[in-house]
C-alpha cells in the first residue's frame, strides 16, 4: 500500500526552455483540499481529479515538468494532517518522504486555514529535508479582507515562503524557481526548536541513543515520535534495556510536572508555536465572531430540519434538468444525427462500393446501432457530470456528508464512507479504491458491499433507453426513484451485515468543510471532459467489441450458418436456456437474458444488445415489455454485479476470495429478489 504509485508521462508541461541538468525530485505535501493536485496538474500538465471536498487523492500519483532545462518528477502525496502512520494515506505520505529521499519537500499551505496547516508543517520540518512553504490560496484570503506577512513566517520557520494561487495559476514560477534552487544547494533543513528546553534536553537525549543504535537518518523525527510513543517507530529500533529506561525515566517525569501525556505534550507545544506565529504573521480583516458566507450559508444548509429535505430537493433538480426537456431536446438532436444524418450516409457508401450482405448488417445492424445507441445518450450523461461536478466544486457535496453521517451511523457504518458512496454515483471502480481511506475494516467491507448498489454512470444509457419508450413524461421522476432505490437497498443492506457477520465499533467520523466557492470553469471542463473521454473510449473498443460479438451471436447459429431468423442463432439458444430464471421478474424473453449477460462486461453494452437484437429500431422493446416490467428490468440492472472493471477492484480492496464471492452472489440474489417483488407487487395494481 506504501509502495503504489500511478506514473503519469502525458501532458508534460515545458515551462521554460534551457540546457539540460540534472532531475529533480519534488514532493508536494500538505493537508486534505489544500490544493496539491490542483497544482500538481499546473505543473505536470496532467489532469488528475480535483475537488472541494478532503480525500480526493488516496494514492501518490507521479507526473513528469520542465523548468528552465531542469527535468522535474513530481509526487503528488495524499492529504493527510499528520506524519503519525495510522491511516493508508499517512503511511504512503511518511514513507514517501523518509524513504524516496526527494531533493525538496513543497509544503502547500491552505492560507484561509493557516494554524491548522501549519501543524503538519512542524512535523514536516522535522525530517530536516529541504522545505519551502507554498501560501495557496491566497486570493481567497485577501478577497475576505486578512493579509499575511510571508516575512514572518520565514523567520519563525526558517524556510522560503511563497504566496501563490494554483486555480489561477499565479505564484507558481516563483515557486518553482526558488524551490529547485534550494534543491540544487542540497543544504539541510536548519533544526527549528519550537519546544521548551526540557522537551528539547530529552529530545536531545533520545537522538544521542538513536545514534548508538545505527539510526543516523532524520534523527530529530525518529526522536520526537518516539517520545510521542509513535508504535511503529519504537518497533523499528531496539533499544537496550538501560537506553530505554532512561527514555522513559525524562519522558515520565515531564507527563508527571504537565499533568498530560506525552503525545499530547508535543501537540500542545507545537499548536503554543503555531498560535504565536499566527498571532504575529495574520491581520484580520474583519472583528472576532465575524460570519463568512459559508457560515450563514450552512445555517440554512446544514440545520438539523432542513438539510435532508434540501439535499432531496438538489438531487431531484439534478434529475430534471438531465432528463427533463433540456436534456431530452439534446438526446434527440444526437439519435437525429446518429440516425437520419449518419446511418443514411454510411448505407449509401456501403451500397456505393457493393458491400456484401453481411458487410452491411455487420456495420449498419451491429456498430453502427450497437455503438450509436449507447452515444445518443451522451449529452444527457454530460448534463449529468456537469451538474454534480458544480456540487462537488461548490463545497456542497462535503456538507452531504456531514448530513448523512448521522443517518450512516443508525445503520452501522461512519460518514466517511459517504465520501466513496458518493462517488459510486460516477463509477464503481474509483468508489471501491476510495474505500482504502477507511480505517476500520468492518467500515471498509460494508461500503465496498453496498457501493455498487449507487447507480453509476454506464447504467445511465440503460434507464434512458427504457424512458424514451416508456416514461418520456415522467422521466426524471423515475430516474430518481430508481437512484433512491438504490440508496434504500443500501441502507437495507448496511443494517442487516452490520447486525450480524460485520458487527464491530464505529469510527469517528471528522470532516473538514471546505468554504463554498465559485467552481471553476476550467476545473468543471476537466471533470466533464475527463468522465466523457472515458465514456467515448469505452464505447470505442469494449462496447465496440461486444456489439461486432453480439451481432455474430445472433447473425449464426452452432454450424456457423448464416440465419435470417435470429431465434435460430448461438445468442437465442443461450438466451433461452437462462430466460426462465427471470420469468417472475417480468422479462423470462431471451433477448433480455442475454443483454443481462453482456452486462457483466460493461452496463452499457446491455443497449448496445438490445439495438442490435432488435435491429437498431429499440421502439421494438416496447413488443417484449410492458412499462412494468421495463421498470423490474431496469431495477435487475441497477443492483445485479457490476462490471468486470469494479469486480477485479471490489476482489483487490476486500483482500479475501470469500468476501469477494459473497459480495457477487450477495448483490446477484438482491438484484433477483427485488426486481421480482416490483414485478409481482406491481403486478397486482396494474393487471
Amino acid at each position: 500500500m506504501a509502495n503504489s504509485t500511478t506514473t503519469i508521462t502525458s501532458g508534460q508541461k515545458d515551462i521554460h526552455k534551457s540546457t539540460e541538468k540534472k532531475t529533480i525530485k519534488i514532493a508536494l505535501g500538505g493537508n486534505p483540499n489544500c490544493g496539491k493536485t490542483t497544482l500538481f496538474n499546473q505543473l505536470t500538465g496532467s489532469n488528475q481529479y480535483v475537488g472541494n471536498w478532503p480525500g480526493v487523492t488516496v494514492e501518490k500519483k507521479e507526473g513528469k515538468a520542465r523548468f528552465q532545462g531542469r527535468e522535474i518528477i513530481v509526487s503528488d502525496l495524499p492529504g493527510i494532517y499528520s506524519l503519525s502512520p495510522y491511516t493508508p494515506e499517512e503511511i504512503v505520505t511518511r514513507h514517501t518522504l523518509l524513504h524516496d529521499n526527494p531533493d525538496i519537500i513543497i509544503d502547500i499551505v491552505d492560507a484561509t486555514n493557516l494554524e491548522r496547516n501549519l501543524y503538519l508543517t512542524t512535523q514536516i520540518q522535522e525530517i530536516q529535508r529541504p522545505v519551502i512553504i507554498a501560501l495557496n490560496m491566497i486570493d481567497l484570503l485577501e478577497k475576505r479582507g486578512d493579509t499575511i506577512d510571508c516575512k514572518v513566517l520565514e523567520k519563525r520557520f526558517g524556510v522560503p515562503v511563497v504566496p501563490i494561487s494554483a486555480s489561477k495559476n499565479t505564484g507558481i514560477d516563483t515557486l518553482m524557481a526558488k524551490a529547485i534552487a534550494i534543491a540544487e544547494g542540497g543544504q539541510q533543513q536548519p533544526v527549528q526548536r519550537l519546544y521548551s528546553k526540557k522537551v528539547e534536553r530529552v529530545i536531545a537525549d533520545i537522538q544521542e541513543a538513536l545514534f548508538e543504535v545505527d539510526g543516523k537518518e532524520h534523527l530529530r523525527f525518529t526522536a520526537v515520535k518516539l517520545f510521542e510513543g509513535d508504535s511503529v517507530t519504537w518497533e523499528n529500533y531496539k533499544f537496550n534495556k538501560q537506553q530505554q529506561d532512561h527514555i522513559e525515566f525524562h519522558i515520565n517525569e515531564i507527563e508527571t510536572t504537565q499533568y498530560i501525556d506525552r503525545e499530547m505534550i508535543i501537540a500542545d507545544e507545537r499548536y503554543k508555536f503555531i498560535c504565536a506565529t499566527c498571532e504575529r504573521a495574520v491581520t484580520k480583516g474583519h472583528p472576532q465572531g465575524y460570519e463568512t458566507m459559508s457560515d450563514k450559508a450552512d445555517k440554512v444548509i446544514t440545520n438539523k430540519y432542513l438539510a435532508l429535505p434540501l439535499f432531496l430537493l438538489m438531487m431531484f433538480g439534478v434529475f430534471f434538468i438531465t432528463f427533463g426537456p433540456v436534456g431530452s431536446y439534446l438526446k434527440d438532436g444526437a439519435e437525429w444525427l446518429i440516425l437520419d444524418v449518419l446511418t443514411p450516409q454510411v448505407s449509401s457508401l456501403l451500397v456505393s462500393i457493393n458491400a456484401s450482405d453481411w458487410a452491411f448488417s455487420l456495420i449498419i445492424d451491429g456498430i453502427i446501432a450497437g455503438v450509436g445507441a449507447v452515444v445518443s445518450f451522451l449529452p444527457q450523461i454530460s448534463i449529468l457530470f456537469l451538474l454534480l461536478s458544480i456540487l462537488e466544486d461548490s463545497g456542497y457535496m462535503a456538507r452531504a456528508a456531514f448530513i448523512m453521517d448521522k443517518l450512516l451511523r443508525m445503520i452501522g457504518l461512519s460518514g466517511r464512507a459517504f465520501v466513496p458512496m458518493l462517488m459510486g454515483f460516477g463509477c464503481t471502480v474509483p468508489a471501491v479504491l476510495g474505500t482504502r481511506t477507511l480505517e476500520n475494516e468492518k467500515d471498509k467491507r460494508l461500503t465496498i458491499l453496498i457501493t455498487p448498489f449507487m447507480s453509476c454512470s454506464a447504467k445511465m444509457p440503460v434507464y434512458l433507453l427504457f424512458i424514451s419508450v416508456f416514461f418520456n413524461e415522467s422521466s426524471p421522476l423515475v430516474i430518481f426513484s430508481i437512484y433512491l432505490l438504490g440508496i434504500l437497498v443500501a441502507i437495507l443492506t448496511a443494517l442487516i451485515f452490520s447486525r450480524t457477520i460485520l458487527k464491530g465499533k464505529d469510527a469517528p467520523f471528522v470532516l473538514e468543510l471546505p468554504p463554498y466557492r465559485m467552481p471553476s470553469p476550467k476545473t468543471l471542463w476537466l471533470h466533464v471532459w475527463e468522465r466523457v473521454k472515458d465514456f467515448l473510449v469505452r464505447a470505442g473498443t469494449i462496447l465496440m467489441g461486444a456489439a461486432v460479438l453480439i451481432w455474430f451471436l445472433q447473425s449464426f447459429n452452432f454450424r456457423l450458418e448464416q440465419v435470417s431468423d435470429s431465434s435460430q442463432s448461438i445468442l437465442a439458444t443461450i438466451g433461452i436456456a437462462i430466460a426462465p430464471i427471470f420469468s417472475l421478474c417480468g422479462f423470462g424473453d431471451w433477448q433480455s437474458s442475454v443483454s443481462l449477460l453482456t452486462g457483466i462486461v460493461a452496463k452499457e453494452s446491455v443497449v448496445s444488445t438490445m439495438t442490435v437484437l432488435f435491429g437498431g429500431d429499440t421502439s421494438m422493446i416496447s413488443q417484449v415489455f410492458t412499462p412494468l416490467s421495463a421498470y423490474s428490468f431496469m431495477t435487475f440492472v441497477l443492483l445485479y454485479t457490476p462490471c468486470v472493471a469494479a469486480l477485479s477492484a471490489i476482489g483487490k480492496e476486500m483482500g479475501s476470495r470469500k468476501w469477494t464471492a459473497i459480495a457477487i452472489v450477495y448483490q446477484l440474489a438482491v438484484a433477483w429478489v427485488v426486481s421480482m417483488l416490483v414485478f409481482q407487487i406491481g403486478s397486482l395494481f396494474v393487471g
